[in-house]
């Protein structure tokens, strides 16, 4: 038995082998699917037809993928309990990208409310992980650094959802810009969470390799570099609709 996967006791019946094998290939399956599509999602056109048809797969494969993992993590022989807030995170970051672009007219709802909470209590985790990670044995080989991410993207997402119930809502290009960050960094999270924290299953001669950063970083350039786009786009709108009146 495997420390890190979530596998049937020995001598357990063969619908419980097949229950804990079916999850943990739907947890493969969807990390998987979801960074492929995340990718094609990135580089394809925005808005077009592969645009959204790789969003989409993504939200799905992704959302059972973490799902799984938080609700797993605690009940494996070695229980990885730092992978609840991380899983919480994640499908935070999900759940209100997807509700920001799919709602149109770009106002707050009951979405925004139970999001903003469930982050709150991420970065409360995340806190609270810092100490425990000093002298806990749950989190022995987890140095406390390794919560700011929690905290860090839990007070950006926190802050986001915050204005946006206290405007009422967002205009296009911010609607935008918080449905591309927002998928960014969940994508960002799966990339690392694979080729840095899972090298263990990769071939000898990439285990270690610098390479390894390049799916993790990428993400983040395309998402600096849409951002930017995005507020210029909108900048030079705003500033269009003055000369033409």
């Amino acid at each position: 038995m495997k420390d890190n996967l979530l596998l049937a006791p020995p001598g357990s019946p063969w619908w419980l082998v097949a229950a804990a094998d079916l999850i943990l290939f739907a947890h493969i399956a969807g990390g998987s699917v979801g960074i492929v599509s995340g990718f094609v999602a990135l580089f394809a056109p925005k808005g077009g037809r592969w645009h959204r048809l790789a969003g989409t797969t993504f939200f799905v494969s992704m959302l059972i993928m973490a799902i799984i993992g938080a609700a797993a993590s605690p009940f494996l022989p070695k229980p990885e309990v730092a992978n609840v807030p991380a899983g919480v995170l994640t499908i935070y970051l999900l759940v209100t990208s997807w509700s920001t672009i799919r709602r149109r007219d770009g106002r707050a709802g009951i979405v925004e409310k139970c999001a903003l909470t469930a982050v709150l209590g991420v970065i409360v985790a995340g806190f609270v992980f810092m100490q425990m990670a000093k002298d806990s044995p749950l989190l022995a080989n987890t140095p406390p650094q390794a919560f700011y991410v929690f905290v860090i993207l839990g007070a950006i997402g926190a802050a986001g959802d915050m204005n946006m119930l206290l405007r009422g809502g967002l205009s296009a290009a911010a609607r935008i810009a918080r449905h591309l960050w927002r998928m960014c960094a969940a994508l960002t999270i799966a990339t690392g969470s694979f080729f840095l924290g899972q090298q263990k299953v990769m071939p000898e001669f990439m285990k270690g390799s610098p390479w390894l950063f390049v799916p993790v970083l990428v993400p983040l350039l395309l998402m600096l570099f849409w951002l930017i786009r995005t507020r210029l786009a909108g900048w030079r709108r705003r500033n269009a609709l003055p000369a033409t009146s």
